[in-house]
């Protein structure tokens, strides 16, 4: 009987601290942390929207089913240009309460503007381009065009008055002491990730440019991240 009432009371204890977590709330408003899991996120769903959109064109072109890596990173399912597009729309469009019209415009020419320094610094520190809008009417420089800034001024209306209100409520409603361990655990990799995959990159570009690697560090990127299998993970990155 009395480890039937300590085991109860154990219970219940736990049960206290658990509901006192989730009382207690994650990230709340526009915090460091909240927008991390908002990179991470959209990151992930960038990096689907990518591949089935891909899929898609594919079979309506040829009929063929076409699965193909569309990742910004060498290691699992993210892609960071929609992350931290996504972190850019939280930070500039819900500070304040703009109208519908307002979203749209000013969504559409940060995301066009980002697009368009990402492309740059691309060209310039690695040598590459993952897109180009030449053959678009009103494109700029290739990096971006009329059209494609529409499409970014269209999510991120959607985006700010109807997902990120629901999103946050989520996160926020979360049990903290989870929410936190995953949110550092998930720094930890995407930081490593990210270092690897672009160090990587720009060791690729060194490469082509005839370079031979004079640290132990760029033989082993030679070794383990050879062209083969960059290309595996960035297919659509084209070299200058």
């Amino acid at each position: 009987m009395a480890n039937v009432k300590g085991k109860s009371k154990d219970i219940l204890e736990k049960t206290k601290l658990y509901l006192k977590d989730v009382k207690r709330g994650y990230a709340r408003g526009l915090s460091g942390s909240k927008l991390f899991l908002v990179f991470v996120i959209f990151s992930v769903f960038g990096n689907y929207y990518e591949q089935i959109l891909n899929l898609i064109v594919h079979f309506f072109k040829d009929g063929t089913i076409f699965w193909e890596y569309r990742r910004g990173v060498i290691y699992g399912p993210f892609s960071p240009i929609y992350g931290a597009g996504a972190v850019l729309f939280t930070v500039f469009l819900l500070k304040k309460d703009l109208s519908k019209f307002k979203t749209f415009l000013y969504g559409a020419l940060i995301g066009g503007t980002f697009e368009y320094v990402v492309s740059f610094l691309q060209e310039t520190f690695i040598g590459t381009t993952s897109w180009d809008y030449s053959n678009q009417l009103l494109n700029i420089n290739g990096r971006t065009s009329v059209y494609i800034m529409c499409i970014w001024g269209l999510l991120s209306l959607i985006y700010a008055k109807y997902l990120y209100p629901k999103l946050s409520k989520i996160i926020e409603n979360a049990p903290y002491s989870f929410m936190r361990a995953i949110t550092i655990m998930l720094a930890i990799f995407l930081t490593f990730d990210m270092l690897i995959s672009w160090s990587a990159l720009i060791r690729q570009s060194f490469r082509r440019k005839g370079y031979e690697p004079f640290t132990i560090i760029g033989e082993f990127y030679d070794k383990v991240y050879p062209d083969e299998v960059l290309s595996k993970y960035f297919p659509n990155m084209k070299a200058k």
